[in-house]
């Protein structure tokens, strides 16, 4: 389970590895394609200015959100684009009590 900028430092030893990412979806960088079956994004470090483009193939839950946390679990192919099998939208906690 790696933060974006902590995958990048491990590239070299990680690759066709399965690991998963956190991170957060760029705004802007999100295209789909084929009928809604590929997703290609942009994931950025929560707390750095680190990027990963991913490109996922599969059914997007409808809780995936453009700027919102994510977690992708797949492989890191060589030219650097992580291949994800399985995309984690994270909900925001909206079940926590109002102040």
């Amino acid at each position: 389970y790696y933060e974006v900028n902590e995958l990048l430092q491990q590239e070299s030893s990680i690759h066709g590895e399965n690991v998963r990412v956190n991170g957060q979806a760029a705004p802007g960088s999100v295209q789909q394609e084929a009928q809604g079956r590929i997703l290609k994004f942009t994931i950025v470090d929560i707390e750095g200015d680190e990027s990963l483009p991913v490109v996922y193939q599969g059914t997007v839950p409808d809780t995936f959100k453009v700027g919102g946390d994510v977690v992708v679990e797949g492989q890191l192919n060589p030219d650097g684009t992580f291949q994800a099998h399985t995309l984690m939208p994270k909900c925001p906690s909206r079940y926590v009590p109002i102040e």
